[in-house]
């Protein structure tokens, strides 16, 4: 008899851990996107025009968005998207951005249209911090406090602002990052298309506690279109996800300055 209970509750049991792993497991389709967040910013001041910088940017941006948005190459899938501009007439100017909505169903090539005709490149001014409080504006408001947060700048990352006496990169110490510290547990800044030594500052002189600072340099960014592949759909530019993969989404440390 009490072999016969044993057995029935060592079976009982067994059926109870077999019927509880479908529930723990994820489906198979329709699986949960973990939540993330996604800003472009694109520079279009007249300092960023030059050396084919900002056309090269804007077909990047256009082919990181599109593998981004459809997961290709496992690059991640971000819940929500913006993007928008920094470099205006007068420093402080607010500007738009774009949602995730606006380019689901766009090609590469129709993202590139429309960010060339939404976003042209002008003589303003460069002025980082008005873009900074619009991202953290959005965040809150859009309730995404606490999702990964990766912003990246395609920018040279001149600041048009003026320096102090005998201090040349006191224009780096005034860029104001502190409103994006405690928005994730996750917030990283990747600037792309810098020149190495402006880099070097941005990495250096650019205060911050939690948040994470990326950089990838002009000419290092220059060598992108090696890895594309012309005539070939997205779907088989393997070459250039994982090169995105390895030098732009390079997953950062935290190591603030303060």
């Amino acid at each position: 008899m009490r072999t016969s209970r044993k057995l029935i509750v060592s079976c009982a049991s067994a059926a109870l851990m077999l019927s509880a792993v479908p529930a723990c497991a994820p489906p198979a389709d329709g699986a949960r996107v973990a939540r993330s967040t996604l800003v472009i910013g694109i520079d279009v001041s007249g300092s960023f025009k030059g050396k084919g910088r900002y056309d090269s940017a804007i077909d990047f941006t256009a082919n990181y968005l599109y593998a981004h948005l459809h997961g290709l190459g496992g690059l991640k899938q971000p819940t929500a998207v913006f993007v928008g501009s920094f470099g205006g007439e007068k420093p402080g100017e607010t500007k738009s951005f774009q949602p995730i909505h606006t380019f689901q169903n766009m090609s590469v090539a129709e993202i590139a249209a429309f960010l060339r005709k939404e976003y042209p490149s002008n003589d303003g001014l460069t002025d980082f911090n008005p873009f900074f409080e619009r991202v953290g504006t959005l965040v809150k408001r859009q309730n995404l406090v606490l999702s990964p947060l990766n912003i990246v700048m395609l920018t040279d990352g001149l600041p048009d602002t003026p320096s102090e006496k005998n201090d040349s990169l006191s224009k780096y110490k005034k860029i104001n990052v502190s409103g994006l510290e405690y928005l994730s547990k996750n917030t990283t800044i990747r600037v792309l298309y810098p020149r190495p030594t402006v880099a070097v500052h941005w990495e250096k002189k650019v205060p911050r506690r939690r948040v994470r600072m990326w950089t990838v340099d002009d000419e290092v960014m220059a060598t992108w279109r090696s890895h594309y592949h012309a005539g070939r759909n997205p779907e088989n530019q393997a070459e250039l996800w994982k090169w995105i993969s390895d030098n732009v989404d390079f997953r950062v440390r935290s190591g603030g300055i303060l």
